[in-house]
């Protein structure tokens, strides 16, 4: 009896401690900010905040703070822009 208890305290406390999320960069914008937390109650972790147009107004934001500015990976800096829409005439 004692087996089976055991087994399913170590599968829950394994399934509580997995707890993480996915951290997903916004490719509307070229910059982004990784900012670094200290690990306090519940722990530390950093994050990206990808809502910047160019470094300086990033690196403004970042002053003081434990944080860095870095080109956002996937943003689309070559890409052409999309090839402009084919209006139809209307034939009366």
């Amino acid at each position: 009896m004692r087996l089976p208890i055991l087994t399913l305290t170590a599968i829950a406390t394994l399934f509580v401690a997995a707890d993480a999320s996915a951290q997903t960069y916004d490719p509307r914008f070229p910059v982004c900010m990784h900012v670094f937390t200290s690990g306090g109650f519940g722990g530390g972790g950093d994050y990206f905040d990808c809502s910047f147009t160019s470094l300086p107004q990033c690196r403004v934001s970042a002053s003081g703070r434990s944080a860095s500015c870095d080109l956002n990976p996937y943003y689309a800096f070559n890409e052409p822009p999309p090839a402009p829409r084919k209006r139809h005439k209307k034939v009366y």
